[in-house]
């Protein structure tokens, strides 16, 4: 069995040329290996079991020699992969999986029934070109450069990437690497395998955007520290999965769930700021500030998009008023083209950022600053801490929305940074209490927040009316000011539903 522990990149054209120039300048011997041709099939069964499993199973031709690949379950953090992986020589172009080890399947894996109903779901042709550098610290490291296609139920998707695995030595070698070939320019970290990308083509079921941020998984026995490294783990990959979904469809919601994750990352910096104190995350806290800032204006576009939406009910109203529909016109045509923000993506400030985050993350870069009474904070029991936690936030929230006072926009609008910092803690943390009371509990507090949402557009829409002197603006007026009393009552209706729950936490 083998362990890996690779890093992948997506890269163009233009980096591949660049690539073997980068190697020989960062390595201290180089080893460069003759260009094969792969051919490898993907199978599973009819109900994808091993899918379910997060099992790959493949078979790889090259030079009429065949073998056999199984990888189990293992952890992608930040584009670093690592999965347990065995090989076998194949004599047929059927896999067997009755040949590897008994012991390495999972618990009541019916292997004898799934081999039986193996089929190959679907396949990749790609070229590699593999280098195998040796560093001055003395790590191995293979560097692979695939390029070629995947086909699957007739639709083919391209590859182009970079892979870079450690074969003995330090991590912190692949690292260093891969910060020169982010250098490079239009290169990102891959979240997802060939397989997974296989997978999405054969079954006809493209990457999605998240509607919300859901429950990081916990274990009730987790501490302190165990907790804060799942909740890192999960908004890396939260951001980075939305990145990718945005590569493929470019939408502004898409872009405010990855907004979404880095708000996370910063929130998990500070809720668990007992373990992981300000000074070894100084420079990570000030590049997602970065991105928070470059992406400030998707919330506008968002609204603006709303109001010139034919489904919607502001694009009749605004169709009919031609100064205001003339002004978001030319607001519209100043947000950011889909290039320039594909190239944040793609930027080296950027890559560096998330490949900081993992190695911050894999090599528990905290731990550098640790005091004694943080080491100690970091094994208390994550479970008591979230209660306490719950508790201080619920008489926050009570402080700041008294059952007896009426709340107007800017009321809330006020508070919206606030209930957001309260929700995402219950993200971070919720999933070690009761699904069926922690959901009732925060159901009416996501209606408030959408609400929200809805009457910023509503006052966005407000003020460009004002900022014009036409008459023909005085009826969009007088109904958004109905819209808005109607809204405003219906959140009271939920902000009152929130004062009778009884704390899920307790």
């Amino acid at each position: 069995m083998d362990t890996e522990i690779e890093l992948k990149f997506l890269v163009s054209e233009k980096v591949i040329t660049q690539l073997p120039a980068l190697i020989t300048q960062f390595a201290k011997k180089v080893t460069n290996y003759p260009a094969r041709n792969l051919l490898n099939a993907y199978f599973d069964t009819p109900s994808r079991e091993l899918r379910a499993l997060d099992i790959g199973l493949r078979t790889r031709c090259c030079d009429n020699e065949c073998e056999q690949t199984i990888k189990l379950a293992g952890q992608v953090v930040g584009g670093l992969h690592q999965r347990p992986e065995y090989n076998l020589p194949l004599e047929s172009k059927r896999p067997d999986l009755q040949a590897f080890p008994e012991g390495i399947w999972p618990h009541g894996m019916q292997v004898a029934a799934i081999n039986h109903s193996l089929y190959p779901i679907f396949s990749t042709n790609f070229i590699r070109r593999t280098w195998l550098i040796e560093t001055d610290n003395g790590s191995e490291i293979e560097v692979v450069l695939d390029k070629g296609e995947i086909n699957a139920s007739g639709q083919v998707e391209v590859i182009c990437e970079v892979e870079m695995e450690l074969k003995k030595g330090q991590r912190s070698d692949v690292f260093a690497l891969a910060k020169q070939l982010i250098n490079c320019q239009e290169v990102r970290l891959g979240l997802y395998s060939k397989a997974a990308r296989g997978y999405m083509l054969a079954d006809k079921k493209p990457l999605k955007a998240d509607k919300y941020i859901n429950f990081v998984p916990l274990k009730s026995d987790m501490n302190q520290e165990q907790a804060f490294s799942a909740c890192l783990n999960y908004a890396i990959a939260f951001v980075q999965k939305h990145e990718q979904c945005y590569f493929e469809d470019a939408k502004f919601k898409t872009l405010k769930r990855m907004i979404d994750g880095i708000t996370l990352i910063r929130h998990a910096l500070w809720l668990f700021e007992a373990v992981v104190d300000k000074q070894s995350t100084e420079h990570l806290r000030q590049e997602l500030k970065w991105v928070m800032q470059s992406f400030a204006w998707v919330e506008t576009a968002i609204q603006i998009k709303t109001f010139t939406s034919k489904k919607h009910v502001f694009y009749k109203k605004i169709s009919k008023a031609p100064t205001l529909d003339s002004m978001i016109t030319g607001l519209r045509q100043r947000r950011p083209r889909i290039a320039a923000i594909k190239a944040i993506f793609q930027s080296p400030r950027y890559n560096n950022l998330v490949l900081d985050l993992t190695t911050f993350l894999v090599d528990r870069k905290w731990r550098q600053t640790w005091s004694a009474e943080q080491e100690q904070a970091a094994q208390e029991k994550v479970v008591d801490i979230a209660a306490k936690l719950f508790e201080k936030d619920w008489q926050e929230i009570n402080a700041i929305f008294p059952v007896k006072h009426a709340f107007s926009t800017q009321d809330y609008l006020a508070q919206k940074q606030q209930l957001q910092r309260n929700l995402l803690s219950g993200a971070c943390l919720g999933a070690l209490f009761s699904k069926q009371s922690r959901d009732e509990f925060r159901s009416p507090w996501f209606d408030i927040i959408e609400g929200i949402d809805e009457l910023s557009t509503l006052d966005y829409l407000r003020e460009l009316c004002e900022q014009q002197e036409s008459d023909d603006l005085l009826h969009i007026q007088t109904w958004l000011g109905q819209k808005t009393d109607n809204l405003l009552a219906a959140m009271e209706q939920s902000r009152l539903v929130t004062q009778k729950q009884v704390p899920y936490w307790r």
